[in-house]
């Protein structure tokens, strides 16, 4: 299941647009920001999808019954540039537990690369739910590869994605290479992937803008 908020108007529309804005990209502080926003709005609407139990809530007049979380989720990211995703969703599911995996392409030439992973902690995941986010899905090749390092730590009951933008051969990527039950949850899809795997029209390098250029 695909969950691609661009199908429907809405003030999320605005913070997509300011993040993938050449000249509001040159404020950092606003482009954390929206990526925060942009992980909150996607966190609220994966939300609905999780499992709840009615609780007994005491008020200074009464008694009522609200719905709650049954279960925190773990969630994890990939450093550095899902730190920002990280902290929007955090925001919401503010007793998560969280898993930090360290991730990056290294190229053999310009169009082709692989996926090294050498840093992980999480806590240990067997039977709960998986929320992973990243800001961009480009091949999905990176999901996958931190997908299947979180396994160490046990194997989830449901694993959910969330993405600012993704491309339609990231979708098909991942929905091949992870769970059937995999759900994902994205602000746009755009349809352009160049041959050095960058996304079009894209927004540049999320981490990069959010926290500086690497070198």
């Amino acid at each position: 299941m695909i969950h691609n908020l661009s199908n429907t108007k809405s003030i999320f529309q605005t913070f997509l647009a300011e993040i993938r804005d050449v000249d509001i990209q040159h404020d950092p502080m606003r482009f954390r920001r929206n990526l925060e926003r942009i992980s909150e709005v996607l966190g609220y609407e994966l939300s609905k999808q999780l499992p709840y139990e009615d609780r007994l809530v005491t008020t200074p007049l009464g008694e009522t019954e609200i719905p709650v979380l049954k279960s925190q989720p773990v969630l994890a990211t990939i450093l550095r540039a899902g730190l920002g995703m990280h902290q929007g969703l955090l925001n919401y599911f503010d007793r998560a537990e969280s898993a930090f995996v360290s991730a990056y392409r290294k190229h053999t030439t310009a169009e082709d690369f692989e996926i090294y992973v050498e840093y992980l902690a999480s806590p240990k995941i067997d039977n709960r739910i998986l929320i992973i986010s990243d800001p961009m899905l480009a091949t999905g090749s990176s999901m996958v590869t931190v997908y299947k390092a979180i396994l160490k730590q046990g194997i989830p009951i449901k694993t959910y994605i969330v993405a600012a933008i993704a491309t339609p051969d990231a979708m098909e990527y991942c929905q091949a290479h992870l769970p059937d039950n995999t759900e994902y949850f994205v602000g746009a899809i755009d349809k352009e992937l160049t041959a050095q795997s960058y996304i079009v029209p894209g927004l540049g390098d999320a981490g990069d803008l959010a926290y500086g250029e690497k070198y």
